[in-house]
């Protein structure tokens, strides 16, 4: 009975501790700091249209306003959490497309989960077929 009752704390034991590891890859995503460069680009194996539409429904999901649209020229301008983001899809080659989000005012001080949920979006989301409504 005593083996029982080691065997559960040291089991809760480990669960809080996910739990704290959890919670500080959270805080991490939400608190602001400086963001690389780097980390604001990124390259998809995906055609630059289709990436464009997937650019433009992650920002509706994660609930940011769009600003403006420039399908021409494959921008969108954005705003998350009081700041303005621009979003830049180019054309690497026939099957790729990058995505390059960085901040309207050039300062790279905010909360690096805005990107980081776009770019998990897209990359959840880029085997889905896009549908004419």
């Amino acid at each position: 009975m005593e083996r029982i009752i080691i065997i559960l704390l040291l089991f809760l034991g480990l669960g809080i501790n996910c739990v704290n590891a959890m919670e500080m890859d959270l805080s991490t995503l939400v608190t602001s700091q400086n963001v690389k460069y780097t980390d604001c680009n990124k390259i998809f194996n995906i055609d630059n249209v289709t990436l464009f539409h997937l650019t433009i429904s992650a920002i509706n999901s994660n609930r940011f306003t769009i600003n403006e649209i420039q399908s021409k020229s494959g921008y969108i301008l954005f705003t998350a959490v009081n700041k303005q983001f621009l979003a830049t899809i180019s054309n690497v080659n026939s099957n790729q497309g990058m995505l390059k989000i960085t901040p309207a005012d050039g300062n790279y001080y905010f909360q690096p989960g805005i990107i980081a949920n776009i770019f998990k979006f897209i990359d959840l989301n880029k085997n889905t077929k896009l549908e004419n409504l």
